[in-house]
């Protein structure tokens, strides 16, 4: 069984989302070797919970990674669920909404992307976007926000309802980390093309982020939706965080393969 690590890291009432504490490591074993080796251990089992899962054709999971602008979202993806077969599982990358979008409610084109039965969805952003920077750039008022979180409850509360466990992490990193990772970006000219000035335009505004982003998990981490703040500096205890809470929530389910089928016993092929 994976670690029992999710619980001190789930968002509660009164949860704080500090610079000081995105370089925290209490998972990390020291050596980068080590971390590498552990994540692609879990990464491993994950995948052998993931074909009982698409074989088993009845749950469903939402993995949700939010967080600021280079706080490895990408790097997530890649490492925790290399050990997944392509089949099983779908990544949806919300950018901004496009004109046909715009024309819907806001949750439209998410719930098309939630996963079906057997699956593991990931969502790289998600309607997490339309209470944050809506709400840091006042594109929303305060009521409108608030109606907003009530709707996400709701939503996430029919998912889990109909089958979909449902996973949030936030991947905190610090406004110097921040700095360091584009930084690096700009200085390799092979990382050019992961370079937005856009994200020069958000950092401006990295306090008000902050706290709407500790405003909305404390709003939105639900019983059946819970919120991970994932301290993320460190990119080999960020992938070992989130990996131990996805492979911890999957075992409890306990999946296992379809039973056999008896017709199938004697039968033989000429």
């Amino acid at each position: 069984m994976a670690k029992k690590i999710a619980p001190q890291f789930i968002v509660g009432p009164k949860s704080l989302i500090k610079d000081a504490s995105a370089s925290q490591k209490p998972l990390s074993l020291g050596d980068k070797e080590q971390d590498r080796a552990e994540i692609q251990r879990l990464a491993a089992l994950i995948g052998e919970q993931q074909q009982m899962l698409y074989a088993g054709h009845k749950h469903k999971l939402l993995v949700i990674l939010q967080g600021m602008d280079t706080s490895g979202k990408d790097g997530t993806v890649n490492d925790v669920f290399a050990g997944v077969n392509p089949q099983g599982i779908r990544i949806a990358n919300f950018k901004g909404p496009t004109a046909v979008e715009l024309a819907h409610d806001y949750l439209w084109r998410i719930h098309q992307q939630v996963p079906v039965a057997g699956e593991i969805a990931v969502f790289n952003r998600s309607h997490y976007e339309d209470v944050l920077i809506t709400r840091v750039h006042d594109w929303i008022d305060d009521r409108e926000c608030k109606r907003r979180y009530r709707q996400i409850n709701d939503f996430e509360r029919m998912l889990a309802e109909t089958g979909t466990v449902i996973l949030k992490f936030f991947l905190h990193i610090s406004k110097d980390e921040q700095k360091a990772r584009l930084q690096s970006r700009i200085d390799d000219p092979s990382k050019h093309w992961k370079f937005d000035p856009q994200d020069l335009a958000e950092r401006k505004y990295w306090e008000s982020y902050q706290q709407v982003y500790q405003n909305a998990l404390r709003a939105t981490s639900t019983a059946h939706a819970p919120w991970y703040i994932v301290p993320a500096n460190s990119k080999p205890h960020r992938n070992l965080v989130v990996a131990n809470v996805v492979l911890e929530t999957l075992q409890k389910l306990k999946l296992k393969f379809p039973d056999p089928k008896p017709e199938l016993k004697k039968l033989k092929i000429d």
